[in-house]
């Protein structure tokens, strides 16, 4: 049996697409998502707005799912010990609202496995499947990095697009049986 750490924001919720909604509900102005790509997280916005709209109450409570994320996770799961882990001390306001999505979302998930920290530098696992390579540069484990718009020049790692890949690689991997 594997360990599994699994990020939250884009990776298993749907991150980017929910702040380019909520901006455009909030100032009216549209932000087409390839100005996204190859820029550091946020920093197509005006200065301090993504940090000011996920600091909003109910910002991280109206998060999509990432598509094929569910069912991916709860086979996982289902054969493997899998903590999700986010660095949701960022956004104090986050807490609470991060665990109802996942009760709501991953209600599979155990509160024993969810992981809230600021570093992930002492997540110790198997795998971690995250989107930032901050958080994979010092894992000891595999590392997994799921696509998102300001990561896709990173090349040193296992590169996954969509939840659909992350279960062909643990199944080729035999890892597990998705």
């Amino acid at each position: 049996m594997a360990r599994i750490a699994i990020d939250m924001d884009n990776v298993m919720a749907d991150l980017t697409q929910h702040l380019l909604r909520v901006y455009e509900q909030t100032y009216g102005a549209v932000i087409d998502p390839q100005q996204l790509n190859n820029v550091p997280e946020g920093s197509a916005f005006p200065e301090g707005v993504a940090i000011q709209l996920m600091n909003t109450p109910g910002f991280f409570r109206g998060i999509p799912v990432m598509p094929g994320s569910q069912e991916v996770i709860k086979a996982l799961a289902e054969q493997h010990e899998v903590f999700v882990v986010s660095a949701a001390t960022e956004f104090p306001l986050s807490l609470a609202e991060k665990l109802a999505w996942l009760n709501e979302h991953f209600p599979f998930i155990s509160w024993r496995n969810i992981v809230f920290c600021g570093s992930k530098t002492i997540v110790e696992a198997d795998y971690m499947i995250d989107d930032h390579d901050k958080n994979l540069r010092y894992f000891k484990g595999t590392r997994l990095l799921y696509s998102a718009p300001h990561n896709l020049m990173i090349t040193d790692y296992k590169r996954v697009n969509s939840w659909e890949e992350v279960a062909a690689w643990f199944a080729a991997n035999e890892v597990a049986t998705v």
